[in-house]
């Protein structure tokens, strides 16, 4: 394993900073914002250009002042099957179609999640798109999550191979930052999306066969 950098410290000193100021940011958000931006979210998503058609949709349950995805979730086809995250053991994520009313437990970190087994839920390789909350973003992609690392030990596969599943990122324009300090292991988005402006990575636009939208950033 190579030596720490000389930089780690300072950097992980900077991220830890900048998770507690924007996490409170985020909770202080008004209740009629939080729902107006719910419903800009939706229509950003569903907009994206590389959408795809059918297939499994990962989201999540919103917590910490995180952005909802209910409405989201009540107008997706119904050929794009909502799923929700689960913890799995071996330290990644699994996910399982979920719908308003089906059973759920609390995980480890007071979660809700899908009452199904872990081993037998689907894997990030199997989602055709996953909508992903996250602590803060910047124009370029990339993302700062809450630290542990679930995303990105689940995705790691994104490092080497390229879309499908799309990774799109879930937040308040608030969120956003000039620029993030980045690790070697961190998995970057293919758009970001937030209530008034949706963001698509340079390679993701090369890649998609549609046009973007004029009012894309």
């Amino acid at each position: 394993m190579s030596p720490p950098s000389d930089h780690a410290a300072p950097r992980k000193t900077l991220r830890k900073s900048m998770r507690a100021s924007l996490r409170e940011s985020r909770r202080n958000l008004p209740p009629q914002q939080r729902i107006a931006a719910a419903e800009a979210l939706a229509d950003r998503v569903l907009g994206l250009p590389f959408l795809p058609a059918a297939g499994y949709l990962a989201g999540y349950w919103a917590m910490d002042g995180e952005i909802g995805l209910h409405a989201l979730q009540l107008r997706l086809p119904a050929s794009l099957v909502y799923c929700l995250p689960l913890l799995h053991d071996d330290g990644s994520l699994r996910f399982a179609p979920w719908r308003s009313g089906d059973p759920l437990v609390t995980n480890r970190y007071g979660i809700p999640e899908p009452d199904v087994t872990p081993a037998g839920a689907l894997r990030a390789e199997d989602m055709a798109v996953l909508v992903m909350p996250l602590v803060g973003f910047d124009a370029d992609c990339h993302r700062l999550g809450m630290g542990g690392g679930w995303y990105d030990r689940s995705l790691a596969f994104r490092h080497e191979h390229p879309a499908p599943p799309w990774l799109v990122g879930a937040a308040f324009a608030a969120q956003r930052v000039a620029a993030l300090p980045r690790a070697a292991w961190d998995v970057r988005l293919d758009a970001v999306c937030c209530e008034d402006a949706t963001y698509i990575a340079q390679d993701s636009a090369q890649d998609s066969a549609q046009d973007i939208p004029e009012d894309i950033a």
